[in-house]
């Protein structure tokens, strides 16, 4: 896969872990190179007859989005099996993908590349925005505009170095939102651009935009 001069290969390491867990990830994966990451929840499923009887058979998950580059999420996520133990039964997954592109943030600017750079045979890209909390719909007209057909909005918490403030010694931090938009590869540029400028995302703090490739795809008409 080819990059543009000076721009590294990023990856999106993701992890699955039961309700409570999250931070705790995000502040051990920060001790070795990850600059942040963002938390959102989710529902695990458990088939058990007992455990549905007495309804507690949904369990809550949180799943922690955090980029970085290649080798920074390597070792990370390394570190994260030796130090949570993922390897064992019910401690949790983590796993990596392959970013085309990353946008809006400063340590890991990326600028998108060549429309026939880094596609190989994807027809489509997956662009992910994450943005404060109330921010995503401007995100999804910003999109429309540039000619997507709409998006996902999914809520979230963000835990990056510069976003956590303190309240009486408390960490507080700040909602998120997640849009996931579908893109067909020749219209995820404009959409992109278009996000970016109308969102401002490469001021500081005001969000930041992973693409990623879309290998295989049904529903989409």
């Amino acid at each position: 896969m080819m990059h543009p001069e000076g721009c590294r290969e990023f990856e999106l390491i993701c992890v699955i872990v039961n309700f409570g867990m999250g931070s705790k990830i995000i502040k051990h994966a920060k001790q070795h190179g990850v600059t942040g990451g963002t938390i959102f929840l989710g529902k695990g499923t458990i088939r058990n007859t007992l455990l549905a009887f007495l309804e507690l058979n949904e369990v809550r998950r949180e799943i922690v989005v955090m980029a970085a580059e290649k080798t920074t999420a390597r070792e990370a996520m390394q570190q994260l099996n030796d130090k949570f133990r993922f390897d064992k039964a019910n401690r949790g997954i983590v796993f990596s993908t392959g970013i085309v592109s990353v946008l809006g943030a400063e340590m890991l600017a990326c600028d998108q590349p060549n429309e026939s750079e880094g596609m190989g045979d994807a027809m489509h890209q997956a662009i992910m925005v994450i943005v404060d909390r109330g921010k995503a719909e401007e995100v999804i007209e910003a999109a429309t505009e540039a000619g997507s057909r709409g998006g996902t909005i999914i809520n979230a918490r963000g835990s990056g170095i510069h976003e956590t403030s303190t309240l009486f010694a408390m960490e507080i931090e700040p909602e998120k939102e997640i849009v996931l938009i579908i893109s067909e590869n020749h219209q995820t540029k404009a959409i992109a651009a278009t996000i970016r400028e109308k969102l401002h995302i490469d001021e500081p703090g005001n969000g930041i935009i992973f693409i990623q490739n879309v290998t295989q795809t049904f529903g989409l008409h």
